[in-house]
């Protein structure tokens, strides 16, 4: 392979990993040369891209990985290190929050799907043809949900007059929100969370699939 052809792998490698255009993707490449530093290994993907995260707080992710492995207190856990963000780097509460977030993913701290206390969460929505008030009554009456989720233990965790459904399942809670749309269809939005394990996860996205099509197909 010639000088040209791997330079071009690199970037094009540094771009799927950080989702870069080509030209910063380009220069990041050329300024580590210069500088003789090589990046770490990133363990997984951040949900915001690399462009996005320079754009709204002057770092790339490399750059806030290195600052917050810079700072003492970078083992105190995600609350510590979202405070030093925003006290000390001037970040507001949301990005603060996802820039610790990226750098747990990064890093390996914190992996797909999981929060801050270690659970991990499941998501899964459809616009679906049903009634809105007959599946939340359904949703909410603890015979009617033994057909709704047949040899499933559950067990209702909201008031009837909540606007979102909260349903114990599986070693977490299901929080189910309905939106009824002009249409006459219902977007159904399903957050499965406090499972316990990343196994987990892809089981119950899974299921809740399988779910919502039942639902559209009833």
């Amino acid at each position: 392979m010639t000088e040209d052809k791997a330079r071009k792998r690199a970037i094009r490698t540094r771009m799927a990993k950080t989702g870069e255009r080509y030209s910063a993707a380009r220069q990041t490449l050329i300024d580590q040369a210069s500088t003789g530093h090589r990046t770490p290994a990133w363990t997984a993907m951040p949900e915001s891209s690399d462009e996005a995260v320079r754009s709204a707080t002057g770092r790339g992710w490399d750059e806030w990985c290195k600052v917050i492995d810079g700072w003492p207190g970078h083992t105190d856990g995600h609350t510590a290190i979202a405070a030093y963000l925003q006290d000390q780097h001037q970040l507001d509460g949301w990005w603060a929050q996802s820039v610790t977030v990226g750098y747990e993913r990064i890093t390996g701290r914190r992996r797909p799907y999981q929060g801050p206390d270690g659970t991990f969460s499941a998501g899964k929505s459809r616009t679906v043809t049903t009634d809105a008030s007959a599946l939340r009554a359904m949703l909410l009456d603890d015979a009617d949900r033994k057909d709704l989720f047949p040899k499933i233990e559950t067990e209702l965790r909201s008031r009837p007059n909540s606007k979102v459904i909260r349903v114990a399942i599986g070693h977490g809670t299901a929080q189910i929100a309905l939106d009824p749309l002009e249409d006459g269809r219902v977007k159904v939005s399903v957050a499965h969370e406090g499972l316990p394990s990343y196994d987990d996860v892809e089981r119950w996205k899974h299921y809740w699939s399988e779910w919502l099509t039942a639902i559209d197909q009833a």
